[in-house]
């Protein structure tokens, strides 16, 4: 191999660059993954990655440029979506998201779009120069049948490194043991990306030995009540004009949202209380909501208020519900409700194929699936824009169809991060900090006033259109059943997790609470009033106030809610969670192959 110095110096100066990058790929990258052996791990992969390449090549300025390319792309979009989209890249990524959804994403996040630009003109031009002007690491005129067999060697002992470092049960088989939640937020990007190919396998829970057996879980017909709208079942009804005997249902989810007054900082009435966490005398179920993820997957909510059941329940994979889960459910809420009558409708304020949501409704029983963009509706749309939608499709139906109830499914955007509108551009009185000063009992810092004041200002839109939807539905003369909840919390880039909150003792991880409202205009047999809940029973409670006909996995989802104190997976009582997912998943199959 020629020294340094004979190089041309063009190759000494790309040498210089490609060097560089390469140690800032180490800097950046494996030394600043969260644990040792984590470091160690994606140290090792891109060093025999190296190894391997200037053996297989005999390019050596290359087999430093392919790796740095390869691994440093994948560092700065795990940078990247983790900072604007609040979950570093995971390998099934590749698969469900690389596609148009992407380039919506990147329009709203200027700096995602000029990194994939540039990406995409400075990484083919960077290649292609390190292989034309990459002296041979073993030239020709030196080649030897001992040289010939060394490169073999070299090659097959670095695979060799390879696969000892990726197999599970291996040197570094700890790096692999850590569930995806805990690789979504610890910042290892290099290691969760290349591990989270090996957690992609949908897994049951398994079949507990030690639960509660004698437990039933289907429930007598005084338990199951039929028709609880009808006349004769709620004699305090507003009188029907239509003859309507279940109610309409409208579930509202509320992106990123939550009661702000849960924030102990957030104690100012005019900015901070909102109506629409506050119970009135139509208020028959509301309280703290515990979700399952923080900061995005709004996917995954709404697929637990569809099937009553946890994402987290079917390991790591269950993060991609709407690809992986959807299709297999044998029991949905719009199922049930179709069954009973109802007309099942969806209102996306998306393309339908943002995260395969169109797919994802069919298989969970809508009969309609109505697209936003059909609409006019974007990432920008308020929930004012969305319900004036809603107003439109509601009526519609209700004209063409009649009599027949609707269950209605919405989704709100306007909250969706980021909240970086600077404050001057916002009204008063969030124009300016609202909690000013360092973190302290009496202040924040300009970064959380900026996000919170966003925030807020986003909020007393909602509250302003919710009034509105309420005044639509409630005091209309057919029965209406309304639930609206938030789908998790906002991220703030991750600063969300710093504020103190203030939730009950019985309360789980505050970062995952947000809140459930249910509403309707007919007094049920049952009410239910302030409790929390976990926002998989969310879909038995609204058939109980609906007086909709259970089907055997929602007796047992209203059954395991009672048992469990609205408590799902944290359940105090594990012999009863292990004798209600025995009965769901092996005796009912609540999913399939």
């Amino acid at each position: 191999m020629p020294g340094f110095a004979s190089l041309p110096r063009r190759s000494k100066l790309l040498f210089l660059v490609v060097l560089a990058a390469f140690a800032a790929l180490i800097v950046f990258g494996p030394l600043l993954e969260a644990t040792w052996i984590e470091r160690a791990f994606s140290s090792t992969l891109i060093i025999a990655f190296v190894v391997l390449i200037a053996f297989l090549t005999r390019r050596w300025l290359f087999a430093f440029a392919l790796p740095t390319v390869i691994f440093g792309g994948l560092l700065i979009a795990s940078v990247m979506k983790f900072r604007y989209l609040t979950t570093p890249l995971m390998a099934p990524d590749l698969v469900y998201f690389v596609n148009r959804d992407l380039a919506d994403v990147a329009l709203h996040y200027p700096p995602i779009l000029i990194a994939i630009l540039i990406a995409a003109v400075a990484i083919p031009l960077l290649l292609i120069l390190a292989w034309r002007w990459s002296p041979s690491a073993f030239l020709t005129r030196y080649a030897s049948p001992r040289r010939h067999y060394a490169r073999i060697g070299g090659a097959f002992a670095a695979l060799g490194v390879l696969a000892l470092a990726l197999w599970p049960h291996g040197p570094f088989a700890a790096v692999f043991e850590k569930g995806m939640w805990q690789a979504m937020n610890d910042k290892s990007y290099l290691t969760d990306f290349v591990t989270s190919f090996y957690q992609t396998q949908v897994v049951i829970p398994p079949f507990a030995t030690d639960e509660e057996s004698g437990l039933v879980w289907t429930q007598g017909i005084a338990e199951n009540p039929p028709a609880c709208a009808s006349p004769a079942c709620r004699p305090e009804a507003t009188k029907l004009k239509d003859g309507q005997e279940h109610p309409d249902v409208v579930a509202v989810l509320e992106e990123s949202t939550y009661d702000p007054t849960m924030l102990k900082v957030c104690t100012r009435a005019d900015v901070c209380k909102r109506k629409m966490f506050v119970p009135d005398g139509r208020t028959r179920a509301h309280g703290l909501l515990t979700v399952h993820v923080w900061g995005g997957g709004t996917w995954t909510s709404e697929f637990s208020l569809m099937t009553g059941l946890n994402h987290l329940s079917f390991g790591d994979a269950g993060l991609y519900a709407p690809y992986n889960l959807a299709p297999r459910v044998n029991f949905t809420l719009p199922r049930v409700l179709h069954e009973a009558g109802y007309r099942v409708i969806a209102i996306y304020p998306m393309s339908g194929d943002f995260i395969n949501a169109r797919n994802a409704y069919k298989n969970y029983g809508f009969d309609a699936f109505y697209d936003g963009k059909d609409y006019g509706l974007s990432w920008e749309s308020s929930d004012n824009d969305l319900f004036q939608v809603f107003n439109q499709i509601y009526d519609k139906e209700k004209q063409v169809y009649g009599k027949q109830p609707l269950f209605v499914m919405m989704l709100t955007l306007r909250q969706h991060g980021p909240h970086m509108t600077p404050l001057k551009k916002l009204p008063p009185p969030y124009d300016k900090p609202l909690f000013a000063g360092k973190f302290s009992p009496k202040g924040l810092d300009d970064w959380m006033n900026l996000n919170l004041g966003n925030y807020l200002q986003r909020l007393e839109g909602s509250d302003i259109a919710m009034a509105a939807l309420e005044k639509k539905l409630l005091d209309a003369d057919r029965p209406v059943l309304l639930f609206h909840f938030g789908d998790h919390q906002p991220s703030f880039d991750g600063a969300m997790r710093g504020l103190d909150k203030n939730p009950p003792d019985a309360a789980g991880d505050a970062n995952f609470l947000t809140y459930y409202m249910l509403k309707t205009n007919y007094k049920p047999t049952r009410q239910y009033g302030e409790r929390e809940m976990d926002l998989s029973f969310a879909p038995s409670l609204i058939l109980d106030l609906a007086g909709v006909k259970k089907d055997t996995f929602f007796q047992a989802n209203a059954l395991m809610r009672e048992r469990c104190d609205g408590f799902y997976l944290n359940c105090v009582k594990k012999p009863v969670l292990d004798s209600y997912q025995n009965y769901i998943f092996y005796q009912l199959g609540a999913l399939h192959e």
